[in-house]
């Protein structure tokens, strides 16, 4: 059966390693507040669950509910790095679709296909999110309480705003498909060479210029969309 394929898959230590206890904050008193851990139980049996993310009960095997606390990192199985490990992964995003897919729960109880399409819609959004170093990184600032948006400057230099806007203007006139695809080339080179500023200004704990320089890798990025468009227009 498919309950019976599931439970060997979920068997798998990585899936779920230790009993969850998830941090609540709760009002102590009037003036502070303080954290304590509650224990996470299956929501069908009431066995304890295990470490999130707890995708599904160990004792009896049914999916669980959305924990919308958890980060990406966590639900990928990854460290919180820039520089993860890409092909680690898109095997546990195969591995969990493949045991989180609505199709494996056509014939289960309504809420338990509900909880099938919120887990996999958030596997999807963790992956596509993890899978390339832009949003990878936009997401880290996130997770640190920074964002892009609302500091239009983001601390960019004129010179390099200069930069971007004579490049797009080239872009912009040019009608040679070897023109194009030198800037794309030229393009490329500046995301690889940020990529390894990002990782080491993430690595040195450097936020404010892991900052700068994804800010930096947006306008890059934008213009590299904007070549493929131009590359499709000359053809």
């Amino acid at each position: 059966s498919w309950l019976r394929r599931t439970g060997m898959f979920l068997s798998k230590e990585w899936l779920w390693p230790r009993t969850v206890m998830q941090r609540s904050r709760v009002a102590c008193n009037k003036m502070t507040f303080c954290t304590v851990l509650k224990k996470l139980h299956c929501w069908k049996c009431e066995a304890p669950l295990q470490t999130p993310p707890a995708f599904f009960c160990p004792a009896c095997l049914v999916i669980q509910p959305l924990d919308e606390n958890i980060n990406f990192f966590d639900i990928m199985d990854c460290e919180i790095s820039f520089a993860l490990d890409v092909r680690k992964l898109q095997k546990r995003y195969m591995h969990l679709q493949r045991s989180l897919h609505p199709d494996n729960f056509s014939q289960k109880t309504q809420q338990e296909q509900e909880y099938s399409e919120s887990q996999s819609a958030l596997v999807n959004r963790a992956y596509r999110t993890l899978l390339k170093p832009l949003s990878r990184g936009l997401y880290m600032l996130e997770l640190e309480g920074m964002k892009l948006e609302g500091d239009p400057g983001c601390g960019l230099s004129l010179e390099f705003l200069q930069d971007i806007l004579e490049i797009s203007e080239r872009l912009a006139e040019t009608q040679s498909q070897e023109e194009a695809s030198d800037i794309w080339h030229f393009v490329r080179g500046k995301l690889e060479n940020l990529i390894g500023e990002i990782n080491k200004s993430f690595s040195e704990g450097d936020l404010n210029r892991a900052k700068v320089l994804l800010a930096e890798m947006k306008y890059f990025a934008n213009i590299e969309e904007k070549v493929k468009d131009k590359v499709s227009q000359i053809q």
